[in-house]
């Protein structure tokens, strides 16, 4: 501020420059009331931008940076005359009488009061603080000022839950910057009304001043507007307002979450974790005619819409609380354009792996004051199988039926490996696992193929990169508490004889006995008389499993009682977003 200050002192009347506090008070008054012209200019780049308004319209330039300064200025100076010669041209025609010529306009550059010489080139010229004086009208050059890239507000908003804007800001930090919440006034519904802005336009009221707005149902009708302001630390950049294309919804009222957050109020405290695992159901799958008419007909279609399904997704996921978030089938728009905004506004960093030739996958998502992501270790597990010689006895013991083995190398069943280092102890790590195995009920004899991949490959990166980490190994692993992969991860071991290894029939089969390269593993939620619920089946098919001897179950959070589940039928319903339950829990991290 102050440079910006001293800066502008200069191009003021002298009266102005008495020292006294009124003519102090004047000049800052005067500064304050300057426009912006935003110029952004990068090393190595070889092009700057320069942006400001002036006369209602904006002006945005891309210049070469190793241009001389008096080429810029010349042709703003140019542009005015241009458009006040059309003005001109436009009243003469009204009046038939001749106009005169229009004037270039003065246009000048000052840095600590002195007018930059027209030779200097544009990346020294345009310095941060610098008076930019075009006629009568000053702008206070902001170089690489914060600037949001992306400004978006979701498409559907409903009362009770989370609004969180899709933000993302250059030269600035989202923890810094400021938001302002605005609802429609009830005079106000139309889309002009909604161009003005907030602070002179009495067609909007005050609502909210956090980054995340949860509507009420006195909202219900009308629409939303916010006004956020970039910042990194002190320094602020333009003001960008979001206006909401729909008014607010009501929302579906109680849903089969709303009991379980009572349990995760708080945060958990260190030395516990909280994880969540969830199926949310990706899209891709829920828009399907199959999905409509065979899989989910009890479900009223507006339902399994995508804007409608993520309200009620961010609302659940944010109310947990969580320190570690995996989630399966997410489709990678959703993890872009809406989970990623949202939970970074809870205080959570993601990641994605998305399956070969498919447009979903895995995600997992941990909270940055406790968690620092150290290294990423993801893979396809056919093509781990075939590629890393860790897995040859297990490719050499598959290959002897090609019929099963075609089965397993056409999959794109993904492995998501995360290794996080505690921030609170630093140096001591945890390896977070994420899966969706292959999904065919009669696929067991795959997926114990793929789980060996799986627990192969966490070993090797445990051992190289994380030596003595815990395991904490999410997912959907459509797999039953009787199942071959079940006894694999919790007795450490399959025999040969297991039924899974001919689950396709005795054609397909492959039997082995399988030991797992950990020792037995807990799942953390037990075993539940169901996480997926539909129409035609309901099972457990997801899992938290962690080392006991290295962590224990501090709380399990109650899934949905049956009721709540059966209310509209099966899932997923106008009250729960997916056919599957999340699983949460706190995990107290063993010294």
């Amino acid at each position: 501020m102050f440079s910006h200050l001293c800066a502008a002192l200069a191009l003021l009347p002298r009266c102005l420059l008495y020292p006294s506090s009124r003519g102090l008070s004047r000049a800052c008054r005067l500064l304050s009331s300057m426009d912006a012209a935003v110029v952004r200019c990068l090393p190595g780049q070889p092009k700057l931008t320069i942006s400001f308004s002036l006369d209602g319209s904006h002006k945005n330039m891309l210049r070469d940076q190793d241009e001389a300064l008096g080429k810029v200025l010349a042709r703003i100076s140019n542009s005015i005359a241009k458009n006040q010669g059309k003005a001109k041209k436009s009243k003469k025609n009204r009046s038939q009488q001749p106009c005169e010529a229009a004037e270039s306009a003065v246009v000048k550059l000052f840095v600590g009061g002195d007018e930059v010489p027209d030779t200097v080139p544009n990346s020294e010229a345009w310095q941060d603080g610098a008076v930019l004086q075009v006629g009568d009208v000053q702008y206070t050059v902001q170089r690489n000022a914060p600037t949001f890239t992306t400004a978006e507000l979701p498409v559907s908003l409903m009362a009770g839950f989370p609004v969180c804007p899709k933000l993302e800001v250059e030269f600035g930090n989202l923890q810094d910057c400021e938001f302002t919440w605005f609802k429609e006034n009830a005079s106000s519904t139309s889309p002009e009304a909604a161009e003005e802005a907030p602070g002179r336009d009495s067609g909007w009221t005050q609502v909210g001043r956090e980054r995340v707005h949860v509507p009420s149902n006195q909202d219900i009708g009308y629409r939303l507007k916010l006004s956020c302001t970039p910042r990194d630390g002190s320094r602020s950049g333009l003001v960008k307002e979001l206006a909401s294309v729909r008014a607010v919804e009501a929302g579906p009222g109680v849903c089969t979450f709303d009991n379980r957050h009572a349990y995760t109020v708080k945060e958990a405290e260190w030395p516990a974790m909280r994880v969540v695992s969830y199926n949310i159901l990706a899209d891709i799958y829920a828009q399907t005619d199959l999905s409509k008419t065979v899989l989910y007909p009890y479900c009223a279609p507006y339902a399994l819409e995508l804007d409608y399904r993520q309200n009620l997704i961010k609302k659940e996921l944010a109310g947990y609380n969580a320190d570690i978030i995996c989630l399966q089938e997410v489709d990678k728009g959703v993890f872009v354009d809406s989970l990623t905004p949202a939970l970074d506004a809870f205080g959570l960093d993601g990641v994605f792996k998305v399956k070969d030739k498919q447009h979903e996958g895995l995600a997992t998502f941990y909270r940055r004051s406790k968690f620092r992501l150290l290294s990423s270790h993801d893979i396809m597990l056919s093509e781990a199988l075939t590629s890393d010689s860790v897995h040859s006895e297990l490719l050499e013991k598959v290959s002897a039926n090609s019929a099963l083995q075609d089965k397993i190398l056409q999959r794109s069943t993904s492995l998501q490996v995360t290794v996080l280092e505690d921030l609170i102890k630093p140096g001591r790590k945890v390896c977070v696992a994420n899966t969706h195995l292959y999904w065919h009920p009669k696929g067991g004899n795959i997926r114990l193929v793929q789980m060996g991949v799986a627990m192969r490959h966490l070993t090797h990166v445990i051992s190289e990169v994380a030596a003595g980490a815990p395991l904490v190994f999410c997912g959907d692993f459509n797999s039953t508490p009787n199942s071959g992969v079940f006894q694999l991860l919790c007795e450490a071991g399959v025999p040969l004889q297991h039924a899974d290894w001919s689950s396709f029939g005795p054609e397909e089969s492959c039997s082995m006995e399988m030991v797992s390269t950990f020792p037995p593993l807990l799942s953390a939620c037990g075993q539940p008389a169901y996480t997926n619920y539909v129409g035609g089946f309901h099972g457990c098919l997801d899992y938290i499993f962690i080392q006991p001897e290295s962590m224990q179950v501090e709380q399990v959070i109650p899934l949905p009682s049956h009721q709540e589940v059966t209310t509209y039928e099966a899932l997923p319903s106008v009250a729960h977003p997916s056919d599957h339950i999340a699983l949460v829990c706190d995990l107290h991290w063993k010294p």
